[in-house]
């Protein structure tokens, strides 16, 4: 359908699955204009770190042990910095619903420079999650 995006045209909804691992624990740092649902499937819980436009620093377990607050869906709305890192365990198995539907003009990975100077509050806790060569 039509958008106001660069390039205009985009599915309505896209969907994923997506795998963190103990040899690749980290979904680094980026954005997105599309609100993302992310869901857990199997495997270990997953930590998010979510910035939003106001930059203050949330925190949220994607995981099934609700009785230690884990949660089994995330909303993260468009215009949200994310980042994802399974902190133990061997896999974390997770999905996500994009809507409107994913594409890469829509989404970019963060700068380590523009971070640290948008961010200075939060640079030395985030670093580990930032992509080192972009």
């Amino acid at each position: 359908f039509d958008t106001d995006r660069v390039g205009q045209q985009r599915s309505a909804m896209t969907s994923i699955y997506y795998l963190l691992t103990d040899d690749s624990p980290i979904d680094y740092f980026h954005i997105n204009t599309s609100d993302i649902m992310h869901y857990f499937h199997l495997g270990s819980p997953i930590t998010y770190f979510l910035i939003p436009p106001d930059g203050t620093l949330q925190k949220c377990k994607l995981g099934l042990d609700l009785a230690k607050g884990e949660v089994p869906q995330l909303l993260v709305p468009g215009g949200y910095w994310k980042a994802g890192v399974l902190e133990e365990g061997e896999f974390g198995l997770l999905g996500e619903s994009v809507a409107p539907g994913f594409d890469f003009r829509d989404m970019e990975f963060v700068k380590s420079e523009d971070f640290r100077q948008q961010f200075p509050h939060l640079w030395e806790q985030l670093v580990p999650y930032i992509r080192s060569r972009i």
